[in-house]
């Protein structure tokens, strides 16, 4: 069974080693090709975009592919849209592993907003160090407050990202440590964090540090998805599907 998971999460990879050595199926990774030095993983890959949802319908004929896994980042919309679109033109199942979104616990101190100038804007006028942990390239918009002091925290070196005077970045990459993470706000004097809703746990730590120290999070709400897809929360439940698809019993 030749199948085709849109990458670029921890679930996305742990489904890839789910199905390494599966006999009975034939997985392929797409990765967008943003991270310069993604980890290693034990299935075909291939890196880069599909040329829009032309692109990506006629790789799924090219290919002969029998299902695909939308396990995208939560805020890759585009990518979602333009499979929705090309496996409903090519009559290919699409199941979307999609993880949970993070939720308000007691005593967070969140501010929502629905786009990352709304995130700019939140901050205020009154300088302010900032933890910024949106990725590299929803740094732009943060040029508009060039008052504030950005503690930046990337994968990949943030280059002319963030054209302002006071920047501190930091290349590092999840799995993250609340205690950890709480040492560095208060060593860098954090006053504020913003961040994309991205859930799961990898990169959770940094929100329940700001709960413990009392700090405000100004979280970016996701973007809309496509509707109508049928979705899973685990890798685990995306293979059950794939299994079943197949003919097998889980």
């Amino acid at each position: 069974m030749r199948i085709l998971i849109l990458g670029g999460t921890t679930e996305a990879s742990a489904l890839a080693r789910c199905l390494a050595g599966r006999s009975e199926f034939s997985p392929v990774l797409s990765m967008a090709g943003r991270t310069s030095d993604p980890r290693p993983l034990p299935i075909p890959t291939r890196i880069g975009g599909f040329g829009g949802v032309e692109g990506l319908a006629g790789f799924l004929a090219k290919e002969r592919i029998e299902a695909v896994i939308d396990a995208t980042h939560p805020f890759a919309a585009l990518m979602s849209r333009n499979a929705a679109e090309a496996c409903g033109r090519m009559h290919v199942p699409l199941l979307a592993l999609r993880r949970p979104p993070w939720t308000p616990q007691e005593g967070d101190r969140w501010i929502e907003v629905s786009a990352m100038e709304d995130a700019v804007r939140a901050l205020g006028e009154e300088p302010r160090r900032v933890f910024l942990t949106v990725g590299r390239l929803e740094l732009p918009p943060f040029a508009a407050a060039p008052q504030h002091t950005y503690l930046v925290r990337t994968i990949e070196p943030i280059g002319k990202a963030l054209p302002v005077p006071n920047v501190i970045a930091i290349q590092d990459r999840a799995p993250f440590d609340e205690a950890a993470e709480r040492v560095l706000m208060e060593r860098e004097r954090v006053e504020i964090v913003v961040t994309k809703n991205s859930g799961g746990a990898a990169t959770y730590p940094k929100v329940a540090a700001a709960r413990a120290l009392g700090l405000p999070v100004i979280v970016v709400r996701r973007p809309e998805k496509p509707r109508g897809v049928e979705e899973v929360a685990s890798a685990d439940a995306a293979l059950e599907w794939l299994e079943r698809r197949h003919g097998r019993t889980p």
